[in-house]
């Protein structure tokens, strides 16, 4: 379990490919536009880097700093090196890096082996591909819904999700944490 989160998280797992990383962007959206707060953790199988060669933070992360915060007046970002890299960094740990006191939900792309609340991301042409993808909730008792463009043979207590309806998906997990919706700043409004 994920000891570490002390606000409501879900994760999105599917193969690559699927379209995880656009549906996310239009919950995001789509969460932000209902006053939420919202962090996303995205899992990488790929060596990635967030700076360049030749940029001070590249430079002196290459010169052996374990971890290398950059700020500016609009954003800062910690590069922190994984000093035991044949060991997969686990989600709980990163939980941790993220200050949850200003925030109202965390969406986790990936980490489909740990232990959390998932929706599945199916798409009906999978069915079809070779090898054909079966899929996850069939064995992860972790998957609390399916978005699929099709129905499917489901197993009892798998809600389903239309895939294009992001406005269905986003209230499946506002009901599912029972998130309050945030206060409305009135003062925004506030006519002089």
């Amino acid at each position: 379990m994920l000891s570490n989160a002390i606000v409501p998280i879900i994760g999105f797992v599917a193969p690559s490919g699927t379209g995880k990383t656009q549906l996310l962007k239009a919950l995001i959206t789509r969460l932000k536009s209902k006053g939420f707060k919202v962090a996303v953790i995205k899992h990488s199988h790929h060596d990635f880097q967030i700076d360049k060669p030749g940029k001070d933070s590249y430079e002196l992360r290459m010169s052996g700093a374990i971890q290398m915060l950059i700020a500016s007046k609009y954003r800062w970002a910690l590069v922190s090196e994984n000093e035991k890299p044949e060991q997969e960094v686990t989600l709980n740990t990163l939980i941790k890096q993220l200050d949850q006191t200003t925030l109202d939900i965390i969406l986790v792309e990936g980490f489909k082996f740990e232990c959390f609340p998932k929706i599945e991301v199916y798409r009906s042409d999978m069915v079809s591909s070779k090898p054909a993808k079966i899929p996850f909730f069939l064995s992860d008792s972790d998957i609390v819904a399916v978005a699929t463009d099709k129905p499917l043979v489901s197993k009892e207590g798998i809600t389903q999700l239309d895939i294009n309806d992001i406005k269905q998906i986003s209230q499946f997990i506002i009901q599912h944490f029972s998130l309050t919706m945030p206060p409305i700043n009135i003062e925004k409004y506030h006519v002089r």
